[in-house]
């Protein structure tokens, strides 16, 4: 889910930004790729812009062997494109669930899912943030019950209209914690399904696993979930087309990671994110500051780019 920077003051909130957020959800799909689009040119011109710099230098770092030029046109695209997924955000959540079942054009790999399901297994789904992942939701809940890890929203209003797009869905959110874990796990248990982002940062702790090559702090939640109690494991993602939709793919994760460690397990949900990246460069959310995650890169972000690239060198590890 993208994070919403919507703060709230608890004297003088009303409706208003849940209003807001109504409206905003309300255009068509084309009007809203359009408006983000305008958006985009702007951020892209605005080179300081820090979405623009972190993107910068996130794609250099992962993809050092791309020439100037093709790294240039990356970029630009991919700020264009991150834009449009996040207005995308808004207007699925504001829409009906049989609307956003629609806008699914095209599903590449489906059987994997429907086999996945007679199982009765459990299944996780492992999402990286990548494209318009909001979309999928609608499409898994005609087949299964979801539970997701849900972190509420500071603003109440915004947290209330992204609860309502959930539940439409019926959902059910648990929170970021043990606890939100403990009932992954037995839902799971009972045949259920659940969604996980593994590409981020782990608020406390996180293992170090090689992120293109950086080891980094990272979560092996998903890996420990498969591994401890056998559900099935699905690496998916969406990308918007031009008929204003959008196209799905589903894809088996290899059975070795029901048996390895959860740390190779992370590994491996590593190297799908990376080959899909390096597929589709352009549809990757770069903004992200992934790559701090790491003791000696804990303010990458806030120096120099040759220095932040020269500390990355020493860290990475060659094939």
């Amino acid at each position: 889910m993208p994070r919403l920077y919507l703060m709230s003051n608890p004297k003088a909130e009303n409706s208003s930004t849940y209003r807001l957020l109504k409206v905003m959800s309300k255009p068509s799909l084309h009007l809203t790729r359009a408006v983000a689009r305008f958006l985009a040119i702007i951020v892209n011109h605005i080179k300081i812009s820090k979405t623009a710099k972190s993107a910068h230098l996130n794609i250099k770092i992962a993809l050092p062997h791309l020439e100037d030029e093709k790294r240039q046109m990356i970029i630009k695209s991919a700020i264009q494109n991150e834009m449009i997924s996040y207005f995308e955000f808004f207007n699925i959540w504001g829409s009906s669930t049989q609307k956003n079942i629609q806008r699914i054009h095209h599903i590449e790999g489906e059987h994997y899912f429907h086999d996945a399901l007679a199982e009765n297994k459990g299944l996780i789904l492992i999402v990286p943030h990548f494209g318009t992942w909001e979309i999928m939701n609608a499409w898994f809940a005609q087949y299964t019950n979801m539970t997701i890890m849900y972190k509420p929203i500071k603003n109440a209003e915004a947290d209330r209209f992204v609860r309502e797009a959930r539940e439409r869905e019926s959902a059910t959110l648990v929170p970021t914690d043990e606890s939100g874990v403990r009932q992954i796990f037995k839902a799971l248990k009972q045949g259920g399904t659940t969604v996980i982002l593994p590409d981020h940062t782990p608020h406390i702790g996180g293992t170090m696993v090689d992120y293109f090559n950086i080891p980094l702090a990272s979560s092996t939640l998903s890996a420990k979930l498969i591994q401890k109690t056998k559900a099935r494991a699905l690496f998916l993602y969406a990308i918007r087309n031009e008929n204003f939709g959008f196209n799905m793919v589903i894809q088996p994760i290899h059975s070795s990671i029901y048996e390895c460690s959860d740390v190779e397990g992370t590994r491996k949900i590593n190297r799908m994110i990376e080959t899909l990246i390096q597929k589709h460069p352009e549809h990757y959310h770069w903004s992200y500051k992934r790559f701090r995650a790491n003791p000696e890169l804990h303010n990458l972000y806030d120096i120099p780019q040759a220095e932040a690239l020269s500390r990355i060198q020493k860290l990475r590890h060659l094939d």
